[in-house]
Parts: structure tokens; sequence; C-alpha cells
């Protein structure tokens, strides 16, 4: 256990040694992490994973790093089929201990096995669609789906919950069972399958009291009808039964005899059409079947497709959580340059909506330090001639926020262009210059290096010694005094 102000290793003391911090509540809170660990650890060995789950979250609250809680944790959502929680969890753990931790060696497997990534994007993809599919009330569709989610996942608790739930709606309570039972196999104590199971009971007894009742009523088919009657009665009326099917059959001959001859002329004729339309069928049987591997092959081209863009979207993913981490460990040590890099490789779009707002108040507070460290920087280089690396330092801060220091960042660029002689570059932040602030001294130092230029672009030579020419070029003695001018300003002062 090591001190949480400075570091150093503890004793059973209550009071660091090194320090002098009073550790006795640190003591208890970690204790109790550790202690909520033990009983994740016993409900996982025991397959009661959502309990794991429960007191691993509580551990990890107390200390965020424990890094055998939250390596635990991240086995028991793989566990559960939540692969994506999974490798978020290892990917934390990872950036609290990168050497000597086992969930490198997770993340290793499952980055370096593109078979199982691919699978794992086709369960998430798939899954979301079967949610898509019972949203819209279609759940012959919802179950297709989720059967080939699971023969991808089979350990998908979630999947073979959503499964049953289908089937409960459509009334097959024994295929539910079925899908519960696996999923109780999986996470024994879970409260979803156990209610769902519940669920299923309960409409077995209804069931069961409704065909009780109609077993006191017997039915028959007679024709094409179906006739129901109780168990116990009797017809009374056996001749008029008789009756009834001596008529019949005189109708019967009846009707045979009147209906007979026509038919077997146009028997001849029936086969030669039915012989006709067996051979249309077959070619467009055929022809069907041309047109099915066509389809499969454009979805088979579809799917190849989806795939390695969903292979990218996964490592873009990890290299923009990468790269936060990476941004926030800079910010930590105050190594903005670092960590103004790390952010620019970042993508906010790939970040979960939690993660997210992270991301926005590190970025918020790295580019804060970050453009004041690089307009510094850049004002110290022009100070001291070095105007080709003021021109980066100072290039950087405008692109960023040409309004930084009231226009400090941009008149100073102009200034290290002009120096290194670039005065196309040092013209377009002249502009800027006076337009944004006119009526300042900055402005009218701009206006009279445009206009100088424009001397210049027009065969006019330039005055010397101080001359002040017609448009407002400076001389050589007025660039002095400006240059003085500058010199004498504090860093990053705007001019008045």
């Amino acid at each position: 256990m090591e001190c949480y102000n400075c570091g150093a290793a503890l004793t059973l003391d209550s009071y660091c040694r090194q320090c002098g911090a009073d550790i006795r509540v640190y003591g208890k809170i970690l204790r109790a992490s550790n202690s909520f660990y033990n009983e994740g650890l016993d409900r996982a060995n025991v397959r009661n994973l959502s309990g794991a789950i429960e007191s691993l979250k509580k551990s990890l609250q107390l200390n965020k790093m424990n890094i055998d809680a939250r390596n635990l944790l991240g086995l028991v959502y793989f566990e559960m089929g939540d692969t994506v929680s999974a490798l978020s969890e290892w990917v934390i753990s990872k950036h609290f201990m990168n050497r000597g931790n086992a969930a490198v060696q997770y993340l290793n497997e499952i980055q370096n096995n593109p078979s199982r990534l691919d699978a794992i994007n086709q369960t998430i993809k798939k899954y979301n669609q079967a949610l898509i599919y019972c949203r819209q009330d279609s759940r012959d569709l919802a179950i297709i789906q989720l059967k080939k989610v699971l023969s991808l996942n089979p350990k998908l608790v979630k999947g073979h919950q959503l499964l049953a739930l289908l089937y409960i709606e459509e009334g097959k309570y024994d295929q539910a069972n079925k899908a519960l039972r696996i999923a109780s196999k999986i996470d024994e104590n879970n409260t979803t399958t156990l209610r769902y199971q519940k669920e299923i009971k309960n409409k077995l007894k209804e069931s069961s009291s409704r065909k009780s009742k109609k077993e006191d009523l017997i039915s028959y088919q007679s024709g094409n009808d179906t006739v129901i009657m109780p168990a116990q009665f009797k017809d009374n009326s056996a001749w008029q039964t008789i009756l009834n099917i001596v008529i019949g059959v005189a109708l019967g001959i009846g009707i045979a005899m009147f209906l007979l001859l026509p038919n077997m002329q146009q028997q001849s004729k029936s086969e030669e059409n039915e012989a006709i339309k067996a051979a249309n069928d077959t070619i467009f049987s055929k022809d069907q079947s041309i047109s099915s591997l066509e389809g499969q092959v454009e979805d088979l081209t579809n799917q190849v497709k989806e795939a390695k863009e969903a292979a990218q979207a996964v490592e873009s993913r990890f290299a923009s959580y990468e790269a936060l981490i990476g941004a926030y460990s800079a910010y930590t040590t105050d190594d903005m340059d670092a960590a103004g890099e790390a952010l620019g490789r970042a993508k906010s779009e790939d970040f979960s909506e939690g993660v997210a707002a992270a991301y926005n108040d590190i970025s918020a507070k790295i580019n804060e330090k970050y453009l004041a460290t690089l307009y510094q920087e850049g004002y110290n280089a022009y100070s001291k001639g070095d105007y080709q690396t003021a021109a980066e330092k100072l290039l950087k801060v405008a692109e960023t926020d040409e309004a930084y220091q009231d226009g400090n960042a941009i008149y100073y660029l102009a200034q290290a262009y002009r120096r290194q002689n670039n005065m196309e570059a040092a013209l377009v932040y002249y502009q800027k210059v006076l337009d944004k602030y006119p009526g300042t001294q900055r402005a009218r130092t701009a206006q009279s290096y445009i206009n100088a230029n424009g001397q210049a672009e027009t065969g006019q030579q330039p005055s010397r010694q101080g001359e002040q020419q017609p448009d407002g070029q400076p001389g050589q003695q007025q660039e002095e005094q400006e240059e003085g001018q500058e010199g004498q300003q504090q860093d990053g002062q705007p001019e008045q």
C-alpha cells in the first residue's frame, strides 16, 4: 500500500513516516475496496456473474486504482458476452499500470486475432439490428437475427434473454424456457432471467387451466366443418342421419354425371397445359437461381466491406482512447506540447457520452495552457531574433484562435514573417490586424507595411532615413522605433 500524498510505502502506523499524512481513513477505504473485490471473486466462482459485477463496481467506486478488481470486472463482462464493456475496463486498467498487467495480455490476444475481432463487430451490429426489428414489431426477423448473434457469441446473456422474451410474445414457452436455461448456466442468479422464468410458469398455469375446461367438450370433423359437442352427448336421431346420407349420395351421383363428361373432354387439354406450365416453371426457377446467386455475391461483397469498415472503426476508437489518455497524462506532467499533439489525434465522435464530457473538459484545459505556452515560446523566440521558430509557434496559436491576446498573436506572426522576408504571408496577417483592431498602433503599423508593399508592386521607391512616403510607407528609422516599442511591451500584453 502506498501513501496517497507522497507515494511512499506504508506500514501499520496511522501516519505516513515520510510525509506525516494521516492514513487511517485512507486505509479503511482500501480495505473496504479489497473486501468488495473478494466478495465479487467469490460470486464469480459460483457463476453469480451479475452479483459479481455489482460487488466489483462498488470496489472500484472506493478505489479506481484497484487493478485486480478492474481486470476481474472485464473478465466477468467477457464471460457474459459483453465484449465492449470488457475492453473498456481493460483499456483503463492498462492506463493505470502498463507493465506486469494481465489486461495488456487480454487486449493483445483480441487485437492480434482479426477473426475474433471481426466476430465481435458482427455480433454488435447484428444485436443492434435485432433491437431495431423489435422496436418495429418484426418479431420473426428479430428472432432470426438473434439466432445469428448467438451462433457468433453463445455466451451473450442479453441475447438469450431477448430471444426468450420474443418467444414468450409468440406463445412458444418451451423454446423460451430453453433459451433461459442457457442464460442461467452462464449467470445463475441473474434477476432478469429469473423474472422471465417466473412469467413463463404463470403463463403455463393459465394455459393448463384453460385446457382442463376444454376437456369437457369433444370435437370431430364433418367434411370441412368442425363439430363441437359435450362429451356425454348422445345422438338419438339415427334415422335422420341415414336419410341425410341417402339424399347426399343421390345428389352426388347426379352432380357427378353432370360434370363427368365435360371434364373427361377437357382432361387431355389440361395435361398439355400442365406440361407447358411445368416447362415454364423450370425456366423461371433457373432464372431465379441465377438471380439469387448474384444477390448472394453482392451480399457477401457488402459484408466484407462492412467488416473492414467496422474493424477500422474499432481501431479508430482504440486510437482515440489511447490519445485521450496520453493527453491527460502529459497534461498532469505540464508537458503541454505533448498534450496538445496527443489531443489532436483524438476524435470526439469516437467517444461515448460519458467519455465525451471528460474529453471536452480535458480539451478546454489543455487548449488554454497549450495556447499560452505556444504564445509565450513564440514571443520569446521573436524577442531573441529566432523568427522561424517564432513564426512556427505563433502560427499554431493563430490557427486555433486569431483573437488570442487581443490580436498580439497574429501581429507578431506577421512581424516574424516580415523578418524572414516572407512578405506574402506577412501581409495576410497584417490585413487581419487592420480588419480586427482598427485605430490601434498595431493597425497603423500594419497599414504602413501594406501601403509599402503596394508601392513596391507599382515600382515606387520607399523613403529612407526616416522619410515618410505619401501613402504611409515606413522608412528605416520608423521601423527601428517600432521594433523598440515592441521590445518594451510585457510578454503577451496587447498594444493600446
